[in-house]
């Protein structure tokens, strides 16, 4: 019984960390050029300490993580990702600035803010936010915790 129930342990404390974080590929379909509107991308999202941004992208494109006077500049700093398929973990709460520092590309409107919000209380059940999966991924971690108990024979039905 010692053995299942540790077995459960690591289940409840490891899945919440991966059904709470949302991958985000900035831009969707369009990826990291010039043309896509990444305001409106943004507008909508939720995005929370744990989720990841992915970055997606040919060259001579490229992603600089700046601050707010880079951003409004255009100004790139020393903070270069340019493998093409760039993976950020949103780390830390507050304001987070990316911009692509080829050329003009910044100005024509290659260039990203969000927000990152701390993991505050677990939402209360409703419909998902648009664009946002969080709600749902609560609700199915409910559901496969209870299917472990289950299983495993802490609960009868």
């Amino acid at each position: 019984m010692a053995s299942k129930f540790v077995v459960f342990a690591a289940i409840a404390i490891i899945l919440p960390a991966v059904a709470m974080a949302t991958e985000y590929v900035v831009g969707d379909g369009e990826g990291w050029k010039v043309g896509p509107n990444y305001t409106q991308w943004a507008s909508g999202k939720m995005f929370y300490v744990g989720d990841t941004l992915v970055f997606q992208y040919q060259a001579p494109h490229n992603v600089y993580k700046v601050d707010g006077n880079g951003f409004k500049d255009c100004t790139p700093s020393q903070n270069l990702l340019n493998s093409g398929n760039d993976t950020i973990t949103l780390a830390q709460p507050g304001k987070k600035w990316y911009i692509c520092g080829f050329s003009d590309h910044c100005s024509k409107g290659q260039k990203l803010v969000i927000n990152v919000m701390s993991n505050g209380p677990m939402p209360a059940p409703g419909p998902a936010p648009s664009g946002s999966y969080r709600l749902s991924a609560v609700s199915s971690y409910y559901k496969i915790v209870a299917a472990a108990l289950l299983l495993m024979g802490f609960i009868a039905i």
